[in-house]
């Protein structure tokens, strides 16, 4: 025990005594467990150290797509239509699959109707936000919309078969091309469209996916 100066006693192991020692301790506990993780890692005699493999990114994470998984999304169709895929389909087939997947909910019985935008006729104007059939430049670039953006609710979900039903619908529709005339990846980029001559912009040899439309919009 020992004496304060006022001549009371006080014990040796006060609460400050108490919690030096505690924090004494934790901290030899703590170099302890460090210098045993340490010797986990640490080469054994004679062993090469494997070199330290440098991050995949900023965050470390992630790895870069292989080529199967770009090729599963990069679904973007050139204008020249050289990634058009297998398929085919004549404007009866396409009559049958605009009903059957419910297009003329949003563009009418016979695509005039709305209250989608007009897929027959129409005229490009700033009245609109959409460029009728007839303003595309290139048919397998409607193709490429029609395959990636519809159905509205459900993109994704045509077969190349339907999609080619479809645009050849389409293009029979606004009399671009004939009944009967068979749509596929041979002859869509031949069709020639009306208002090809009108369109500015870059041609198919020149064309990248991030090239802008370069559709003119006349008042």
């Amino acid at each position: 025990m020992a004496t304060s100066p006022t001549g009371s006693r006080r014990s040796a192991s006060s609460p400050t005594c108490t919690a030096i020692s505690a924090i004494v301790v934790a901290l030899s506990f703590a170099v302890v467990a460090v210098a045993g993780q340490q010797g986990e890692h640490a080469p054994q005699q004679g062993q090469a150290q494997k070199p330290a493999q440098a991050p995949r990114g900023p965050s470390g994470l992630g790895r870069p797509p292989t080529q199967a998984e770009l090729r599963a999304w990069d679904i973007s169709i050139s204008p020249d239509g050289t990634e058009l895929p297998p398929g085919s389909g004549n404007a009866t087939a396409g009559a049958l699959v605009f009903t059957q997947r419910g297009c003329a909910g949003c563009h009418g019985p016979t695509g005039r109707e709305g209250p989608g935008p007009v897929l027959v006729g129409g005229e490009a104007s700033l009245t609109i936000n959409y460029f009728p059939i007839r303003y595309w430049p290139y048919a397998p670039s409607i193709w490429d919309f029609v395959n990636r953006a519809m159905p509205y609710d459900k993109p994704g979900v045509l077969t190349p078969d339907e999609v080619y039903a479809l645009v050849a619908y389409l293009l029979y529709n606004n009399d671009i091309i004939k009944e009967g005339e068979i749509i596929d990846a041979a002859s869509l980029p031949k069709v020639q469209m009306p208002r090809r001559a009108a369109y500015k912009g870059p041609s198919p040899p020149t064309w990248t996916p991030s090239t802008p439309r370069g559709f003119k919009i006349v008042p």
